[in-house]
């Protein structure tokens, strides 16, 4: 039985919210850059750009996370880095001082859903006088938090820190430290909540974390195997974070439903 947490660190995609996967080249955002590039890129080019560039930076990410202090880039250097590096000079510009707005609209996804059974988890956390916060790797946190916000959920963190606003990712261990020193509780009393090892798992154990929980999500099936990294637990959804807050608390959640 793991021990109770005095606060909880969550990820948002995979544990919070999720979404089916989407092309990476969403008709809304091409359209947008097109508008904003005029006849400079063809539309054809900005569809085959930003399918390429979203691969490359999904490289990036995964090739990062191998080193010991991974950084997020700026909203800027990810455009110019991945995707308009072969675009004439004004229409890189344009892109360039139009590019958290434009991560933004990358980021944000019309068919995010709560995960089931988080509400309630996050609810019975707050009532038991647990701080939480929101770590996650994101393209841009802001649309992450306006998500939350829509869902009725923000009010219920002490603090969000997302990699585009922090300049780390996960699994740097400062990025879980920060949001620790925000709630005012020492890592190694935080629950670290996560639906991937090499990410998640990975950061919550360099952290010191009292516990590392996975959470199993489209990700997880998918990772390669890392038999170094073990989580302390294994969930599918909010519902199970809940079990395990009440076992940690010597109950069960039939019998918190009855008092």
């Amino acid at each position: 039985m793991l021990r109770s947490p005095r606060a909880l660190l969550l990820d948002f995609g995979g544990v919070l919210a999720d979404a089916p996967r989407q092309s990476p080249a969403p008709p809304d955002l091409v359209r947008r850059l097109a508008d904003l590039v005029g006849d400079t890129v063809a539309v054809a080019q900005i569809i085959t750009d930003l399918t390429e560039g979203s691969r490359a930076y999904a490289r990036w990410r995964d090739d990062s996370g191998h080193l010991d202090d991974p950084i997020e880039l700026p909203h800027a250097r990810v455009w110019a880095d991945f995707v308009t590096h072969s675009w004439p000079a004004p229409a890189r510009t344009a892109v360039e001082e139009a590019a958290t707005p434009l991560a933004y609209a990358w980021a944000w996804r019309s068919d995010w859903q709560v995960r089931p059974g988080i509400p309630e988890a996050l609810h019975a956390a707050a009532a038991a006088g647990l701080p939480m916060a929101v770590v996650s790797n994101a393209l841009c946190g802001a649309a992450h938090r306006d998500f939350l916000a829509a869902a009725g959920l923000s009010d219920l963190f002490a603090a969000e820190f997302y990699s585009d606003e922090a300049g780390l990712r996960k699994p740097n261990p400062r990025l879980a430290w920060l949001a620790a020193d925000a709630m005012g509780v020492p890592i190694g009393e935080c629950w670290f909540i996560g639906d991937t090892v090499h990410r998640d798992v990975a950061c919550a154990r360099r952290a010191g974390a009292a516990a590392a929980i996975l959470m199993r999500s489209p990700r997880t099936d998918h990772e390669p195997p890392h038999p170094q990294l073990r989580p302390d637990a294994r969930i599918d959804d909010g519902h199970g974070l809940l079990t395990l807050l009440h076992q940690s608390r010597g109950t069960t959640g039939e019998a918190s439903a009855r008092t």
